[in-house]
């Protein structure tokens, strides 16, 4: 790539020029990976963007790309662009950001050894003219693959070299998003099956069946929900998962906040939330205890 190990260099990026060429070829920058990526090939000094904002807008798209910029290593220059009429009477929005560009550029020339600008404007020809009368390299990086390519033909013959966006498209390109989202989903699988991997047998047992009455528990009634618990734990235990089916049950009520799974007379299921409604529904224990006085809680009660 033309560069070496010990030359400084600094990145002028012409952001709405960058923008436009990225998304012709078809991919996104990443703007994270641009800053490893000259830095390996390089001593990176500084690296500057620049855009013009609308500033009466609500919201604006590139707002948070801007701010990620100014909190991980770049030099953002912005400013407000300005509206005007033309002589057709359409409204116009202009935000030219050369001349910011070129005074940073000749500011730095005493301490920058290699300039690399992201641009294909014509415009930069006459700055990359002067920064190489004062000795300095400069490589540009637009690209040609297009039609009508996004590179002036008078900068790409101004520059010492240079470099096709297309290329690089590896090594500072961003996924496409719908890659992302299923890299990122397999990710998550992955994880959750090396967790479930790493769980005892009985355990795993234990959560499943926890959930498939959690995932049934709106559709099913008290007396549904204890006999569909009680008929889980048995089928464990007949295919040697679980050894005793009443330790098995308590340690799910335990785990899930089920206040008892005794059953009552009717085969109801005692949760916290049925315990509250304690004037339409007997405890597990009022069940089995009776009431005082010797008097047993009714049928319809419990």
């Amino acid at each position: 790539m033309n560069f070496y190990q010990d030359e400084r260099l600094a990145l002028f990026i012409d952001g709405a020029n960058l923008y436009a060429t990225a998304k012709t070829l078809g991919f996104d920058i990443d703007y994270k990976k641009m800053l490893k990526y000259f830095n390996r090939e390089a001593y990176l000094l500084r690296a500057y963007y620049y855009t013009a904002l609308i500033e009466d807008q609500e919201y604006s798209s590139i707002r948070p790309l801007i701010d990620w910029l100014d909190y991980n290593g770049y030099r953002v220059v912005t400013k407000p662009t300005k509206e005007f009429t033309d002589s057709m009477g359409r409204r116009k929005v202009k935000g030219n950001m050369d001349i910011e560009l070129a005074i940073d550029a000749l500011d730095l020339v005493g301490t920058v050894d290699h300039y690399v600008l992201f641009s294909g404007d014509g415009d930069f020809r006459s700055l990359v003219e002067s920064l190489q009368r004062k000795g300095r390299k400069v490589s540009v990086i637009s690209t040609v693959s297009t039609q009508p390519p996004m590179i002036a033909d008078d900068l790409r013959r101004q520059a010492d070299n240079f470099i096709e966006l297309e290329e690089l498209r590896e090594v500072i390109g961003r996924p496409p998003r719908e890659d992302r989202f299923a890299a990122a989903r397999a990710a998550r699988e992955a994880e959750a099956a090396a967790a479930r991997e790493r769980l005892p047998a009985a355990e795993l047992a234990q959560q499943q069946a926890a959930a498939d009455v959690r995932a049934a528990e709106s559709e099913m009634s008290a007396a549904e929900q204890a006999q569909g618990v009680e008929e889980t734990a048995a089928a464990y235990r007949a295919r040697g998962i679980v050894a005793d089916v009443r330790a098995f049950i308590d340690d799910m009520a335990g785990a899930y906040g089920w206040a008892d799974l005794a059953v009552c007379r009717a085969g109801a299921l005692t949760t916290r939330s049925t315990a509250a409604a304690s004037s339409r529904r007997c405890s597990a224990r009022r069940c089995r205890a009776g009431r005082p006085g010797g008097r047993r809680s009714s049928a319809r009660t419990c």
